[in-house]
């Protein structure tokens, strides 16, 4: 194939879950065959709350390309250089932190699709291609194609305008952030509050009326987990690399201090 396929948006447009493995402490490119092997679709690099560089960021989404994983970056803010700089060096998703408006989703569109959907500047040759040279049209249409744009919704304004935010061509699906949507309802830390239930429902049917995929991200309770899957959520953040990390070395530890040593390996000498 020219271009390389987008594995999680095929997922998302199938139905299918897509899960996310998100990326805080990871620096190095074997992250990418690590969440593969575990059966994840993409990697959420987190751009937003880390000190990760672009370097780095765009060496983690090449190796992703060449394993079949869904590199997606977070960005930190809604500048346009912070996503155009990643998809130019092989991200195929940006997620858009805190989109309250229609009209930021529209710009969110306008800088990570080109020509018709957007206005994003038309590089050289692109890693997404295997930097093969092919005709600028080609190009454009393959790339749109295998781009996902992501839409956060974390405010109470993006909940109140989200019917017009799914509406918005050329946005793929709205992420729910639901740590930061709870505080912002006054009720942090509660992330199966009624009213927090109550606003992810306004986000399912707007996604719903409008075609768009829809996930949650900040919930990891497995019963929350399955509810808010059962309810439509399909793009899934599952968890990071850090909370994998202590979650694993916290049973082993707590698995090896249970062990009951005998009396002559408790003597010292």
């Amino acid at each position: 194939m020219k271009v390389i396929p987008n594995h999680a948006k095929q997922r998302l447009l199938n139905g299918e879950l897509a899960l996310g493995m998100g990326l805080r402490q990871a620096r190095t490119v074997d992250i990418s065959q690590i969440a593969k092997s575990c059966d994840f679709d993409w990697l959420f690099v987190d751009m937003e709350h880390n000190s990760m560089s672009i370097d780095t960021a765009a060496q983690i989404c090449q190796a992703a390309l060449g394993v079949g994983i869904t590199p997606m970056i977070r960005v930190p803010a809604h500048d346009a250089f912070h996503s155009t700089r990643l998809l130019d060096t092989g991200a195929q998703g940006i997620v858009v932190p805190h989109v309250s408006t229609a009209e930021q989703a529209r710009a969110v569109v306008s800088f990570c699709r080109f020509t018709p959907l957007g206005h994003r500047s038309i590089p050289g040759g692109l890693p997404q291609t295997r930097f093969m040279s092919l005709p600028v049209p080609e190009t454009v249409s393959l790339i749109n194609s295998e781009t996902l744009v992501v839409a956060m919704i974390e405010t109470v304004e993006g909940r109140d305008n989200v019917d017009e935010i799914a509406a918005v061509p050329g946005i793929d699906a709205l992420l729910v952030g639901c740590t930061d949507l709870a505080a912002e309802l006054g009720v942090p830390g509660q992330l199966g509050h009624p009213d927090v239930k109550a606003a992810l429902d306004t986000v399912f049917a707007a996604c719903t009326r409008h075609g768009k995929a829809c996930g949650v991200g900040g919930v990891y309770d497995e019963v929350l987990m399955e509810e808010y899957i059962q309810k439509g959520a399909r793009l899934i953040l599952s968890g990071s690399d850090l909370a994998f990390l202590m979650a694993g070395a916290r049973n082993r530890s707590t698995r090896l201090r249970s062990i009951e040593l005998a009396a002559t390996a408790r003597a010292v000498a």
